[in-house]
């Protein structure tokens, strides 16, 4: 490590303090210098987190997917890792059966849930990605999250207070695309739906309070620039994720 002198330390030392006070007067310099250095170059923390995407479109080349990749390349350019749960190609069961309920009461875990339940418990922060149809996420989803979001893995009640989220995870971000303008979804209430159906009551719930969720409208209308303008902002969440 490479100290600079400054002009008060070199004026201590031209005074002969240094001679005067022997090591306790090096010492006071090189901490006055190093602490006049941490003041002017402060040290910040980067934070690199791995991130659970669960998405769910069944088209490849759908612009759901020219999302993902967006995305996945920001949280990449920032240094995070991520992990992809793409549920139409894993060909995911969203059916919450009679038989799961019976093994979960047990306290057993069907071993596809435990799959699941496993990468969202590695995971520092998860991403929900999908297309809005009927006012919803599409029901592989919404299955995904009937299955793996389950009582005792996500959340817990005693029957008598509220129930209490389980998730620890840092963050958690949907991505939304919409056929309606941003003017009719807010008039029609769309927006505050899902606001209220994944953020309020799927990620805060379980117990996970940073919470955002960006809605790109329009899409299916949209023209080549503004659809170029909803890559490059779902690039910069991840950047800045």
């Amino acid at each position: 490590m490479v100290f600079w002198l400054f002009p008060e330390q070199i004026s201590a030392l031209n005074k002969g303090k240094f001679i005067e006070n022997g090591q306790t007067g090096l010492r006071q310099i090189v901490g006055e210098v190093i602490s006049v250095f941490l003041d002017a170059n402060p040290i910040t923390e980067e934070i690199q987190m791995k991130v659970l995407i669960v998405y769910a479109h069944p088209n490849p080349k759908s612009f759901n997917h020219a999302i993902l990749e967006s995305f996945t390349e920001g949280l990449t350019n920032a240094g995070h890792t991520y992990e992809i749960v793409d549920l139409y190609a894993i060909n995911f069961n969203p059916i919450l059966s009679g038989a799961d309920f019976a093994m979960l009461m047990e306290g057993k875990t069907p071993e596809d849930i435990a799959v699941q339940q496993g990468k969202v418990s590695q995971a520092d922060a998860i991403v929900f990605i999908h297309p809005v149809w009927w006012v919803a996420a599409p029901a592989i989803l919404k299955g995904w999250v009937d299955r793996v979001f389950s009582m005792g893995f996500a959340y817990t009640s005693d029957g008598e207070g509220p129930p209490v989220g389980l998730l620890k995870h840092k963050k958690a971000l949907t991505i939304n695309t919409l056929g309606a303008t941003k003017e009719d979804a807010k008039m029609s209430g769309i927006t505050e739906v899902l606001q209220k159906a994944e953020d309020d009551y799927v990620f805060r719930f379980c117990g996970i309070n940073d919470v955002q969720h960006v809605f790109f409208y329009n899409v299916m209308n949209a023209d080549e620039s503004i659809l170029k303008g909803f890559l490059d902002e779902s690039k910069n969440l991840g950047e800045g994720f």
